[in-house]
C-alpha cells in the first residue's frame, strides 16, 4: 500500500470514528423511538465501515 493510500485510510478511519461519536451523542437525546432506532442503525453502519477500513491495515 502506498503512503497516499495509507493516509486516505487513516483519514477515513477518523471520519468514521467521528460519525460514531456524533450518532451516539444524538441517540441519547432523541425521545422518538423510531428515530432513535434509525440513528442506532446508522451508528452500527459506521462502526462496520470503520472495521472494514481497519481490516485493510492488517
Amino acid at each position: 500500500m502506498t503512503a497516499k493510500e495509507l493516509l486516505y485510510i487513516e483519514d477515513a478511519l477518523g471520519h468514521e470514528k467521528y460519525f460514531q461519536t456524533k450518532c451516539n451523542e444524538v441517540v441519547n437525546q432523541i425521545q422518538d423511538q423510531e428515530l432513535k432506532n434509525s440513528v442506532e442503525e446508522m451508528t452500527q453502519k459506521h462502526q462496520q465501515i470503520f472495521q472494514d477500513f481497519y481490516s485493510l491495515l492488517g
